[in-house]
């Protein structure tokens, strides 16, 4: 897995989205209230409304058009509602850069 440097843990506001893009990848990072950092793909699987509008609530994300509730840990859709968003690992290092690890082609494959 690629680790690519989103920015400073300093830069993200407590319980709000902030949009990172990697070329054609938008995701959703989110710094809970224990000081963890989330990022999911940032459209839900019901309508594609952007999560990094939508509201946290624990480790929670609320779409901001239809209100669906998406696990931040697992990226599962809470019932009644069906679907799954993909997560991405997430590392703050020992400086507080916050570090996104996707997979390459090749692991993809």
């Amino acid at each position: 897995m690629n680790g690519v440097a989103a920015g400073h843990i300093s830069e993200l506001p407590e319980r709000s989205g902030r949009v990172f893009r990697m070329g054609s990848l938008e995701l959703a990072l989110f710094k809970l209230s224990d000081g963890t950092v989330k990022a999911v793909e940032n459209l839900c699987p019901h309508k594609r409304g952007k999560l990094s509008e939508g509201i946290v609530c624990d480790h929670h994300v609320y779409c901001p058009l239809h209100d669906w509730k998406i696990d931040l840990h697992d990226g599962l859709v809470q019932a009644p509602d069906q679907g799954c968003v993909n997560t991405y690992q997430v590392e703050v290092d020992g400086n507080g850069n916050v570090i996104v690890y996707v997979k390459d082609a090749a692991e993809s494959a």
